[in-house]
């Protein structure tokens, strides 16, 4: 099967912050389009174009856009804001958007704010890409000077400027309340709900915000139309998705496949398969908290109706390959540890919960866990997944459960001093 170009489809082939090159590959055609037609009528476009949000929640835009829509402006400014933070590991497909098609993101932004006639937009993107800010900022200043932002945008009397804001490497500001508490200068942590964004959310006034790769759909969509768009996929899932694959996989990278693709034909086909000869072990789909499962599901399509069917979720699009030379609980356990290190703290559930799955997997990769530990594993996904008080806590059991629902033998053969993988060096004192 061939990449798919539509997203990707000036990757490469332009200077990323060059209006005119943008133009000239067909850049701003979304927008001159929009401003001829009525709010209304854009939404609709993007509700029948099937855009679910990229950045991992998959709710459906044009939805989202409806509902943000019909807030009345009495109730203040609308702002516009983009989550470009990207801090799910594996995730890297939005990386690729900024430093090599930014323009397609502003542009996206931009018929946002004719929507809903915002006045500031925002682009809060990760502390650790810096060298990206600064193409973020070069191509904003050169769409300004050519007349796509700032005032009077195309002689629409629309007024819209973007801000480049850094983030400073919180894992949790990818939470969509938490990031905007950094915006606005405070510690970023997770607000209550409701109210929710859309009604009280930068400074508490109206605010849409999405992921970098849904802002970057927008254009297409709104020049070649919802249908179309919804064609390219599945009746479920319109378009196409930008898919991170890495790992134990021949050629890692990220590839712009249609929905209704295979997660088998995206690591074989496009990935070349297994690196080294090696055989598959398990994947880890949608980053760090997302499902890991083993080859058994791998003809599921990249589709969010058939994902959920077999209780997966699609995430931001990361693909981990994992190969049979790897232990399933060390690997675990590096994961927690990660989810140990990045929760803030806010709440009971998530910050005692991870650190004390973390501390049963060290017994367990060290030959002194017991069955108890296993159970205790389960309970404490169990709580975190329904009392965390945002989606870190929530999501962050969830390689715990499905690991120890498809490898519990693995688990087992930990707990009596053995590892399978030979990873682990079980040197620890028996209990």
């Amino acid at each position: 099967m061939e990449n798919t170009k539509i997203l990707s489809s000036r990757f490469g082939k332009i200077r990323p912050d060059s209006v005119e090159e943008f133009v000239a590959a067909g850049g701003y055609e979304g927008l001159k389009k929009a401003i001829t037609m009525r709010p209304e009528e854009i939404i609709q476009e993007i509700k029948n174009a099937y855009l679910f949000g990229r950045g991992g929640a998959a709710y459906p835009t044009g939805v989202k856009w409806e509902q943000a829509y019909a807030i009345p402006l009495e109730k203040g400014p609308k702002y516009m804001i983009c989550n470009a933070d990207e801090g799910e590991p594996g995730t890297f497909k939005d990386r690729h958007i900024m430093a090599e098609d930014p323009l397609m993101l502003i542009e996206g932004m931009t018929i946002g704010a004719f929507i809903f006639e915002a006045k500031e937009g925002y682009i809060y993107c990760r502390g650790e890409y810096s060298g990206i800010q600064e193409i973020l900022r070069s191509a904003i200043k050169n769409a300004t000077e050519a007349g796509f932002l700032g005032e009077n945008i195309l002689g629409t009397g629309l007024n819209f400027n973007i801000k480049v804001v850094s983030g400073a490497g919180a894992y949790v500001c990818g939470e969509n309340t938490a990031l905007v508490e950094s915006i606005e200068g405070k510690t970023g942590r997770p607000r209550r709900k409701p109210p929710y964004i859309k009604n009280a959310g930068l400074n508490m006034m109206p605010t849409v915000l999405n992921n970098v790769e849904t802002y970057a759909c927008i254009p297409w969509i709104v020049k070649e139309g919802g249908e179309k768009f919804l064609s390219l996929g599945t009746e479920f899932s319109g378009g196409t998705k930008l898919m991170c694959l890495s790992g134990n996989v021949v050629q890692r990278g990220v590839y712009e496949v249609p929905f209704g693709t295979t997660l088998r034909e995206l690591i074989y086909d496009l990935g070349g398969g297994i690196a080294d000869g090696k055989t598959l072990k398990f994947v880890h789909l949608g980053g760090s908290s997302g499902a890991c499962f083993p080859e058994e599901l791998l003809d599921t399509k990249i589709c969010y109706n058939d994902l959920r069917k077999n209780g997966l979720s699609l995430g931001s699009g990361a693909v981990l390959v994992v190969d049979d030379s790897h232990c399933v609980v060390d690997y675990l356990k590096t994961v927690m540890e990660f989810f140990e290190d990045e929760s803030c703290g806010k709440c009971t559930p998530c910050r005692e919960g991870n650190r004390r799955m973390v501390e049963i997997l060290e017994k367990l990769t060290s030959g002194r866990g017991t069955k108890e530990d296993l159970e205790r594993l389960q309970r404490l996904a169990r709580t975190m997944r329904n009392t965390s008080f945002c989606g870190l806590g929530q999501s962050a059991p969830v390689p715990v459960t499905t690991l120890l629902k498809h490898f519990a033998n693995e688990f087992e053969a930990h707990v009596q001093g053995q590892c399978p993988s030979g990873k682990c060096s079980m040197s620890g004192v028996r209990r």
